[in-house]
């Protein structure tokens, strides 16, 4: 059975949130080995706030980056069926052709670091949709008041997302929200399903 997709726990936890979604989104429930979740949550919020508070500044890249690596061990050594990529800089782009989207056609799903209100935020990318929209699941549970068009709420697919995005608008080097943002700050962690392809 497919798990509901979750919210954040705290203010801070949106990169494990989103990448423990990733694994809810791809795997049924039963499929799903401990030792798995364990990690993601032991690498998550892994910075310190101005003020020297641990895990007050969220997940870093380079944590994301290491899940990477070790998603693609653990699904080699273990004979889970997982394969994980990390994409920074230019390389992020969600538009046709590229990785990120390559992975959405596959039925895979990207963790992608954008803005939302003006900070740092890590959401699920899972379905490309008609008409050049994405769909996602943002893991911070509010109702959004969206400034401009282009993003709109999704009810009623908790499994899969909670709004729809125009992929233009996620390319974007401004701060609108869901908008990746400055091209040195990106990021995103593709993951799949090696044996769905």
């Amino acid at each position: 059975m497919k798990n509901l997709l979750n919210y954040q726990s705290s203010e801070y936890d949106c990169g494990p949130t989103s990448l423990t979604n990733a694994i809810r989104f791809l795997f049924e429930r039963e499929e799903v080995p401990p030792l798995l979740l364990k990690q993601i949550w032991v690498m998550g919020n892994d910075t310190f706030s101005d003020g020297g508070e641990m895990g007050k500044h969220g997940t870093s890249k380079a944590s994301m980056r290491y899940m990477a690596s070790w998603l693609r061990d653990f699904g080699k050594v273990c004979g889970f069926p997982i394969q994980a990529e990390f994409l920074e800089l230019e390389d992020t782009a969600v538009a046709p052709g590229s990785r990120s989207w390559e992975c959405l056609e596959k039925g895979g799903c990207v963790v992608m670091r954008c803005v939302a209100d003006h900070i740092p935020h890590y959401v699920l990318l899972t379905r490309l949709l008609p008409d050049g929209e994405v769909g996602l699941f943002d893991p911070y549970e509010e109702e959004p008041v969206f400034r401009e068009p282009g993003r709109r709420v999704v009810r009623g697919k908790p499994r899969v997302m909670n709004r729809a995005v125009r992929y233009e608008l996620l390319n974007r080097e401004d701060e609108a929200d869901y908008a990746m943002s400055a091209l040195d700050t990106r990021e995103n962690l593709l993951l799949w399903r090696t044996d769905k392809l």
